[in-house]
């Protein structure tokens, strides 16, 4: 059963977006109201009637955008992976940044406001850590992590032959990357009020000043050429 906040908050949608929007459109809505629903009553609680009632949108219509409840739910993750791959796809894929750039563009990406908030954070831990999502969670992110792992894989390894580098692996610190990411993004949801996303970018930064000392001097501070 809707709430009276999503109720109401449906009147207000349709009234802003008629009957007559694209299919592109009503689609994207759903997935919107999706995030705010499970943000709001987690997975268990998350029904096609708060779902349509938060988007505005009658309960048959969501019928012709998807064919269940699991499918607008794989959907909806599926939405939230690849607006986090095109933040740091965009930089990395082109030739300007240097090295260390295009890996502190991968650094930043994780916690950029966008996709790194309270709402989306709450999002991703409950797809995660449901046991009946757990599956379709693994299935629709591998690839994605692979393909930003053996980014962040291959921009170490050309900062290693760089900076001359003895005794590391671009593997295993590309691995502790992702570690720090799951982790701090954990932080920032369970402790909003006493870490947040620039705590988290700023301890990753003195991380990789640890590391690649010259290519990465100051911690917080990048390096000369490199992107804010």
């Amino acid at each position: 059963m809707a709430t009276p906040e999503a109720t109401t908050k449906a009147s207000r949608t349709n009234a802003r977006s008629g009957r007559t929007a694209p299919r592109e459109v009503r689609r994207q809505q759903l997935i919107e109201a999706t995030i705010e629903s499970i943000s709001k009553y987690g997975i268990s609680g998350t029904t096609m009637t708060t779902v349509t009632g938060l988007a505005g949108l009658s309960l048959g219509i969501v019928n012709f955008y998807f064919e269940s409840k699991e499918n607008l739910f794989e959907e909806t993750l599926r939405f939230l992976a690849e607006e986090h791959r095109a933040l740091w796809r965009r930089t990395v894929i082109t030739d300007k940044p240097t090295a260390a750039g295009k890996l502190l563009a991968i650094v930043d990406a994780e916690f950029h406001p966008k996709v790194c908030s309270h709402k989306k954070l709450t999002v991703w831990t409950a797809f995660y850590g449901e046991a009946g999502y757990r599956k379709s969670y693994r299935e629709i992110m591998s690839g994605i992590d692979t393909e930003r792992w053996q980014a962040s894989t291959r921009l170490c390894r050309e900062i290693i032959e760089q900076g001359s580098y003895e005794g590391m692996e671009a593997e295993s610190i590309a691995e502790t990357l992702e570690g720090l990411f799951d982790g701090f993004c954990l932080n920032i949801l369970i402790y909003p009020g006493e870490f947040t996303r620039e705590d988290a970018r700023n301890r990753i930064r003195d991380y990789l000043a640890t590391v690649f000392p010259a290519h990465f001097a100051g911690g917080t501070t990048p390096c000369s050429g490199t992107p804010e």
